[in-house]
């Protein structure tokens, strides 16, 4: 129920039980009982959580592209299982969601400045030695392959002074 002057609302009180309330609200029927306001809130920020599971996770898949690209020298297994992990939780978010699928590219082309300033961090470059456009299409992302064959050769051990 919406909030009273008298009573603070329930989804002020007590978050979980205001969701148990509303579940049974509408699992009976009872619409007019629904706190209609709070409700459509929390749809809405559901959709926004959603779009932003998927630009962080598209963010973090450029990043760890434009390494592999711009780093040979660093290359590493890690940074192929990454690019993987993403690519495997984008796609389950995608299946869950495929409304989000038609603004992929947008996404992409959004979070790209943000890979961008983390990828010349990490690799300590001015964010002006890379691309200042998307490099890569939709496709690029999803489907290029790392293969294990371009990781650098690894480096003799050394040995311990004695």
């Amino acid at each position: 129920m919406a909030k009273t002057l008298d009573q603070p609302s329930l989804y002020d009180t007590d978050y979980v039980a205001w969701l148990a309330e509303q579940v049974a609200h509408l699992r009976a029927g009872r619409l007019g009982a629904l706190d209609v306001e709070n409700v459509a809130l929390e749809l809405e920020s559901l959709m926004k959580s959603e779009r932003r599971q998927l630009r962080n996770r598209l963010e973090v898949l450029i990043l760890h592209l434009l390494k592999w690209d711009h780093q040979p020298s660093q290359r590493s297994n890690r940074w192929r299982a990454s690019v993987a992990e993403q690519r495997t939780r984008i796609r389950r978010l995608l299946q869950d969601s495929p409304s989000l699928k038609p603004s992929l590219a947008e996404d992409a082309r959004e979070v790209y400045p943000d890979a961008i300033e983390r990828a010349a961090i990490e690799m300590r470059l001015a964010e002006a030695a890379l691309p200042q456009t998307l490099p890569y299409t939709v496709e690029q992302i999803f489907e290029r392959a790392l293969p294990a064959e371009e990781l650098p050769q690894p480096r003799p051990a050394r040995k311990k002074p004695r």
